[in-house]
């Protein structure tokens, strides 16, 4: 016999069919709560394993009030939810639960989100049980803040595994090193990482570039192509902006997870790949999938383990660091004498927020370090920040994607049109062009740009 459940859910319809199918799959069901005080002294009495929770339930409280509760004694839950505005779901994101399943759903998918909530519950008893035991830092991971060591500790106790592991975190956090220590420190690091920026993936030729095509199976496919996973066959595969995928190379993708195979473009032989998935997005998955853009399926399939990178304004006692890390690192590459940076220049950094992370910091020293004069960097020339006007705004708000879309043509009008390179727009909103290009075409703007 399975775990024990409990289902918080105050629509009995609703409640009594989670319980058909999961009896239906093996699993007990302690009870049904419809309210956060009922759901308490179920468990007092009752003792589940887990606890499948929505989020407006009966009463002044809610689901999101219970998984506080759920956290402090140690008690592993999954919301499930047909509330999925941004405000709820970045509430739901604190409380770290197991999964998030989005009504309606098929009974396949509640099943499979289970069997990897308690995967990855078991994962993080296993981090619980080796964790302090290895305090070494992660060659190329600068920094000794706490958030950052969570981090690294998660990428220590994952590495050994052969768990997909999605990395989530702003522009610039430092994704792809993430994914290389994963790789390092896994007992495939003798084999191959590749890397595979999704944004960047014509959409006409998505499936050649991931699978690969035969010779002659569309125009212009002159030569046999062995694509991406088969490149990294016994190694890792690392799917940058894997939210950038178009749906219908998501289904694709989602085969090759669970089948383990692939199938060249235009052949009619499958090939068995062994590769580790470590895939990485700057979007809200779940708020991705609540809106129809992201299969869930998929998302259960790369949310096994999930790291999060916290954003450079959140880990400032890093800042001098890095900057001292990327200062030597330069001065070094460019044989120019510079050994340190100023008090003032330090207090500079310490007071920006970096909106485009470790990569701003990065780009900026290395400019710095071209532009002094002296052996020491003692000023920074820094973005001035925009004051926003205290005064409240009366007319019609727009959307975030028609402000979005308006903040990019602004940037391409500033640039004159240019995208990329040197005083692109890209390197303007600090953003990799692959992306901008993305977005631009997810926007409807003209491509008719340098």
């Amino acid at each position: 016999m399975k775990e024990k459940i409990l289902i918080v859910e105050d629509e009995f319809i609703v409640a009594n069919d989670l319980k058909i199918m999961l009896i239906k799959a093996g699993y007990q069901i302690t009870g049904i709560a419809s309210s956060v005080v009922q759901a308490r002294k179920s468990i007092a009495e009752k003792k589940p394993d887990w606890v499948l929770l929505d989020i407006m339930l009966k009463g002044d409280l809610t689901g999101i009030d219970l998984a506080w509760e759920l956290r402090e004694i140690n008690l592993p839950f999954l919301y499930i939810s047909a509330n999925t505005n941004q405000t709820t779901l970045e509430a739901v994101k604190e409380t770290q639960p197991y999964g998030f399943m989005v009504k309606p759903f098929r009974e396949r998918d509640l099943i499979v989100m289970l069997d990897i909530a308690k995967y990855r519950f078991d994962i993080e008893k296993g981090c619980e049980f080796i964790q302090n035991v290895d305090n070494e830092s992660i060659e190329g991971i600068i920094g000794k803040s706490k958030v950052l060591q969570d981090v690294v500790e998660k990428v220590r106790v994952v590495a050994p595994t052969e768990t997909s592991v999605l990395v989530v975190g702003e522009s610039g956090t430092g994704k792809e090193k993430i994914a290389h220590s994963v790789h390092e420190l896994s007992d495939r690091k003798d084999q191959p990482i590749v890397i595979v920026n999704c944004a960047a993936l014509p959409l006409s030729l998505i499936e050649s570039e991931l699978f690969g095509h035969e010779k002659g199976s569309f125009t212009g496919a002159n030569t046999q192509r062995i694509g991406k996973f088969e490149q990294a066959n016994n190694g890792t595969i690392f799917l940058d902006e894997i939210g950038e995928l178009p749906l219908d190379s998501q289904v694709k993708l989602l085969r090759v997870l669970q089948e383990k195979e692939i199938e060249r473009l235009g052949g009619n032989k499958t090939f068995k790949v062994n590769v580790r998935i470590v895939a990485a997005t700057n979007r809200s998955l779940e708020k991705e999938v609540a809106e129809g853009r992201f299969r869930l399926d998929l998302y259960y399939r790369l949310n096994v383990f999930p790291i999060e990178l916290p954003p450079l304004r959140e880990r400032k006692e890093d800042i001098e660091l890095l900057a001292n890390f990327f200062l030597n690192k330069y001065a070094t590459a460019s044989r120019r004498n510079i050994s340190s940076i100023s008090k003032n220049a330090l207090e500079q950094l310490l007071h920006y927020k970096w909106p485009g992370n470790i990569r701003e910091l990065e780009h900026l020293i290395e400019r710095s370090v071209l532009l002094a004069k002296t052996t020491e960097i003692e000023n920074f020339e820094l973005p001035k920040s925009v004051e926003q006007s205290a005064e409240p705004f009366h007319g019609q708000l727009k959307s975030m994607e028609e402000m979005e879309r308006d903040h990019i043509l602004n940037a391409l009008q500033t640039c004159n049109g240019k995208v990329s390179g040197i005083g692109g727009a890209a390197e303007l909103l600090k953003i990799q062009p692959q992306t901008l290009y993305s977005k631009m075409k997810k926007l409807g703007i003209d491509k008719g740009y340098k």
